[in-house]
C-alpha cells in the first residue's frame, strides 16, 4: 500500500509539473531583460511598460472584456430559464430539447462560425460587436445551462411548493427560494462561459468585423511577424486575475452554501 501511495504522488508530480511548467516559463520570461525567450539575462519590469503603451493591445483587450462580460450576463438569463423551464416540462420531446440545447458544443467550431457568419449575412447585420455578441451567446449559454440544469436536479422541488402554499406567486417562489439555490451554478457556469470567451478565436474570426479586434485574434495575428514578451506579461497578468477570480469565487461559494444550507435547514 504504501509503495503504491508512492507511486501515485510521483505520477500525480510528474503530471503536474508537465502542466504547470510552460505557465512557469511564461510567468518567468515575462519579467526577462531579453526579447529572446531562450535565456533569462536579467530582471526587468520594460515588457509591462511597453504592454501598458501599447494601444492596440489594450483597445483588444478591453472589447475582449466587454464581450465576455456581456455576453456571459446575457447567457446567464438565457441559460438559467431555460434550464428552469427544461426541468419544469415532462413533454415526450424533452430528451430531444435538452440534445438541442447543446447542440454548439457538439458542433466544430470552424462550423459553428460558418453558420452564424452566413446567418447574419442573411439578416443583413452589420458584422461587429453586436454580431460577437451574438455569436459569443450561442456558444455560453449550453454551458450556463448544463450548470444551472444539474443543481436543479438535486434541489427539493418541496421547498418552491411550500413557498406556492404560502401565497407566494410563481415569479416570487422563483426569485425567493429557486434562485439563490441555484445561484452557485449560475455563477460556476458564467465562469466557465467566461473563459470560453475569452479564449476563443475560431467563431470570433468568422463574426468579426473589420474595425474590431479582440484580445485571441490580436494574438493570433502576431503569430505571423513573431510574439514578443509583451505576451508573456499579458499571460501573466491575466494568470492573476483568474487566480484572484478564482479566490473570490471561493469564498463567495462557501459563504451562499452556508447560508442555503441554513436557509434549508431553518436555521438562522
Amino acid at each position: 500500500m504504501k509503495k503504491n501511495s508512492r507511486f501515485s504522488k510521483f505520477y500525480l508530480g510528474i503530471i503536474f509539473f508537465l502542466m504547470y511548467l510552460p505557465i512557469a516559463v511564461v510567468v518567468v520570461f515575462s519579467f526577462n531583460e531579453s526579447k529572446l525567450p531562450v535565456r533569462f539575462t536579467g530582471f526587468s519590469l520594460q515588457w509591462y511598460e511597453k504592454l501598458f503603451h501599447n494601444s492596440a493591445m489594450m483597445e483588444a483587450l478591453g472589447n475582449s472584456l466587454i464581450l465576455g462580460v456581456s455576453s456571459c450576463l446575457l447567457s446567464a438569463v438565457i441559460g438559467t430559464l431555460g434550464a428552469v423551464g427544461l426541468s419544469r416540462i415532462h413533454w415526450k420531446s424533452k430528451g430531444l430539447l435538452e440534445y438541442i440545447s447543446i447542440l454548439p458544443l457538439m458542433i466544430p467550431e470552424i462550423i459553428l462560425g460558418m453558420v452564424l457568419m452566413a446567418f447574419f449575412y442573411m439578416l443583413g447585420l452589420p458584422f461587429g460587436m453586436l454580431t460577437l455578441l451574438l455569436g459569443h451567446t450561442v456558444f455560453c449559454v449550453p454551458y450556463i445551462l448544463m450548470e444551472v440544469k444539474a443543481r436543479l436536479v438535486g434541489m427539493d422541488p418541496s421547498l418552491e411548493e411550500a413557498a406556492r402554499d404560502l401565497g407566494a406567486s410563481p415569479l416570487r417562489a422563483f426569485w425567493d427560494i429557486t434562485l439563490p439555490l441555484i445561484m452557485p451554478a449560475v455563477v460556476s457556469g458564467s465562469l466557465l462561459a467566461f473563459a470560453m470567451s475569452m479564449d476563443d478565436v475560431v467563431i470570433s474570426i468568422f463574426v468579426n468585423g473589420p474595425r474590431i479586434s479582440t484580445l485571441p485574434i490580436k494574438v493570433y495575428t502576431q503569430l505571423k511577424t513573431g510574439v514578443t514578451p509583451e505576451i508573456n506579461a499579458l499571460c501573466t497578468i491575466m494568470l492573476a486575475a483568474t487566480l484572484i477570480v478564482l479566490v473570490l469565487y471561493t469564498v463567495i461559494g462557501k459563504y451562499i452554501r452556508k447560508t442555503n444550507t441554513h436557509f434549508s435547514t431553518g436555521k438562522k
